[in-house]
Formats: structure tokens, sequence, C-alpha cells
């Protein structure tokens, strides 16, 4: 499963470098560069996913199973995405080696909208005030019914009960970020790797008021029935913050700098999870490390592009074919 192998890479790639994280599992050594990790584990996963689906004649299109129209609030079926202005130049390279003609990057999807009916949505909102108390569960979208006046039996309107509640928890941390970059005319003049860092820091501070159910959460996300629509909006959040610090790739940095992003993000999220000092003050240190890793390891950022090209050539264009797919599915 795509996301263990991911949750592995997570508790296996970055170091704190300091003495006195021993108490947390996720500060841990530092065998590789990121990069390579993101790719070693990344791509073979992907790459069966392909040869799974190559056979099929229509395009591949992912989606999470909406048997009920009522219910199809996810963000994949999002539109009317207006592109952020480019402020600053990138501080990660784009790739001298990728061919000139591969056209304008891939979008993940466009910005999310409100595809749920009124009264589902007035439930989820407030199904959110009873999950520190009951979880992400059936029973807290039931007292967030009767909250708001509804029949319990709405609940049924959702196929996969407690997905739809955090799959709109997600969709509503993602409206609330892109309201903040929108909002927040300082972000514009605020070097690259700090506007990432704070975008992280923005989005992780979201979960804050529920991180003693969030393990739940990631359970749920990573269920069989979850994990493409998981996987689509943890890549929409990835790419409206790339979008923020102006970024124009259109090559294989398009990959890359997404791949490195979201290693970033997630990591950062289980290591908040173990963290007990005030605030998340130890959580939002190790962020600001792990990001600015990230854009001074440019000789790895450059290893990892070589190896997505070399890897793309060797099958023939699938992977990129594949990848696009997925994300716009």
């Amino acid at each position: 499963m795509l996301l263990n192998r991911i949750a592995d890479l997570q508790s296996t790639s970055w170091v704190r470098g300091r003495t006195n994280r021993s108490t947390n599992p996720i500060a841990i050594q530092l065998k590789e560069p990121m990069y390579r990790s993101a790719a070693r584990l990344l791509l073979p996963a992907l790459y069966r996913r392909t040869c799974h689906f190559r056979g099929q004649a229509s395009p591949l299109r992912f989606s999470a199973p909406m048997t009920h129209p009522a219910a199809a609030f996810s963000a994949a079926a999002a539109s009317g995405n207006a592109q952020h202005n480019n402020h600053n130049n990138l501080e990660l390279p784009n790739s001298s080696s990728s061919s000139s003609n591969e056209g304008a990057k891939p979008k993940v999807t466009d910005r999310p909208k409100a595809h749920w009916q009124e009264e589902q949505a007035r439930v989820l909102q407030s199904s959110l005030r009873h999950v520190n108390t009951l979880g992400w569960s059936d029973a807290a979208m039931i007292a967030g019914a009767r909250e708001v006046g509804v029949s319990p039996s709405i609940v049924g309107s959702f196929p996969r009960k407690e997905a739809a509640l955090v799959e709109f928890f997600m969709d509503d941390c993602l409206q609330k970020l892109i309201n903040i970059i929108d909002s927040k005319d300082d972000l514009k003049t605020t070097i690259a790797s700090n506007r990432v860092a704070k975008l992280v820091g923005n989005r992780l501070e979201m979960q804050a008021p529920y991180i003693s159910k969030w393990p739940q959460a990631l359970s749920i996300q990573a269920q069989p029935s979850n994990i493409a629509t998981s996987f689509k909006q943890r890549a929409m959040l990835v790419d409206e913050i790339w979008h923020a610090t102006g970024d124009e790739a259109t090559d294989i940095d398009w990959y890359v700098k997404r791949t490195v992003l979201g290693g970033i993000y997630s990591t950062t999220e289980l290591y908040m999870l173990t963290d007990n000092s005030p605030d998340f003050q130890d959580t939002w240190t190790f962020l600001d490390e792990r990001v600015k890793e990230a854009f001074d390891f440019k000789k790895s950022v450059q290893e990892a592009k070589y190896l997505f090209e070399a890897v793309g050539a060797g099958m023939g264009g699938s992977m990129q074919g594949f990848v696009t797919n997925f994300l716009k599915g």
C-alpha cells in the first residue's frame, strides 16, 4: 500500500541532529538524502500501479467511490482555480536536462468548491465539534446532525461514513489555507523557503485541536476505499503551497518538488503527534530544519531528477503519464 510505503519513508528518512530528541520516535538518524529515499520508495509503488492499469484503453482516472450523488463533495470534483501570481524565483534549481517541449506543468486539480448539499455540510461542520469526544466516527456525525436539528438518518447518505468527515475536514482546511494565501500580502515578499515553512505550519496548526484523534484520521485515510481521495487531497495541498511560492516548473522539477514537500509535510505531521512541547514549538523547529535541508540539498534534488528521468525513459513515458492522470483524475 502506497501510504504504508510513505509511512516507512517518514519513519526512516530524517535526522533531528540533536541529542534531546531521543524521546521522539520521528527524530532519527539520516541514512540517505530525503530525495533519494522518496524516489526509491515511491517509484516502485507507482510502477506497480502503472503495470496493473497499462492494459486499459481508457485514460487512467482515480476517484473515491461516491455511490450517492449527495455525497459527492470530494475536492476531486473542484473547479475554478485562479493561478497565483509568480512573486519570487524558486530557490530549488530547475532541471536543465529535461526536454524543453514537455509543455505546461500538469495541474493536480482546481481549487475545492462546495459540491456537497448544504444540509450535509452543516452536519459535517457540526460533527467536527464532537470529534474529540467521539472520534472520527458515525457517532460524531449523528451527534452533529442532532445538534443542527437534522435527522440522524442523514448519516446514511455518506457511503463511507467517517471517511466523509475526515475528507470534509481536509477540504475545509485547504480552503482556509487558500484564503490565507490570497489575503496575506506579506507572503509575497517572503523568501520561498520561509513561505513554504509558514504555509505548512499554518496548515498543520489547523489539526492541533484534533491532535489526540488524528492517528485515527490517518488510519481512515489509509483504508483501501479511501486511499485515492486521501492521496489526491494531499497532492492538492502540496500543489497549492508550491503555487504560493511562485513555482512555474514545467519539467521533472514539478514531480520532484511535490514529492519532497509531501515528505516534509507528512513527516512533520507525524512528529507533531508525539510533540509535548508548549504550542508545538518543537514541531515548528523540526519543520524549519526540514525545509532548510530541502532548499540546501540541491545536489540531491538534481540526483532525484535524473532518477525520475531515467525511470520515465525506461518505462516509455508511462510513469509520467500515470502520475499526471492520477493527479488530474
